[in-house]
């Protein structure tokens, strides 16, 4: 067990990924923030609310995406699914999907494919916490990454949120 990010690291952490956020997208108006159900969504809360801090006049387009019946890696087994609240179109914006750990790419696979259901978008870039760089099944690519990592397939990477902090097993 190794800690990764702890409590401080992490607020840093995400602080940093909100202004490199606000830095690349001068016209928030027309950028929405998703939060990929379920873990994606704590960082996505994060963000936003530092956004909103920063920016209190501005009102954040922010959605959250239940991936669950699109993903192509769990086949025969009952899944039960998250909600999916986005309440705007996403046609022609600028999309940040969020979400905490990038491993293999799947989830943001299939991710892009639930979006489209949605409106075509503009343009979508990926903010994840943590970047597991190697294993990596399709070619998907953070555009904002707090933390890029080495580690082997027997791994896991957990981020705890109740404690603040980001652990390898």
């Amino acid at each position: 067990m190794k800690t990764i990010l702890d409590p401080y690291q992490l607020h840093l952490t995400i602080q940093r990924l909100t202004y490199e956020i606000i830095e690349r997208n001068a016209n928030l108006e027309e950028t929405v923030l998703i939060g990929l159900q379920p873990r994606g969504v704590y960082l996505s809360d994060r963000i936003v609310s530092h956004i909103q801090k920063i920016y209190p006049s501005i009102n954040i387009k922010y959605g959250k995406l239940d991936i669950t019946f699109y993903r192509d890696d769990v086949r025969g087994e009952l899944h039960t699914a998250n909600k999916t609240d986005i309440p705007f179109s996403v046609e022609n914006k600028n999309i940040i999907l969020i979400d905490d750990v990038l491993y293999k790419g799947r989830t943001v696979r299939a991710a892009l494919d639930a979006l489209l259901d949605y409106g075509r978008p503009n343009k979508v870039e990926l903010c994840v916490l943590i970047d597991r760089r190697f294993n990596r099944e399709l070619p998907i690519q953070p555009d904002y990454c707090g933390k890029a990592i080495d580690s082997i397939m027997s791994q896991k990477v957990k981020v705890e949120w109740d404690k603040e902090a980001v652990i390898l097993y």
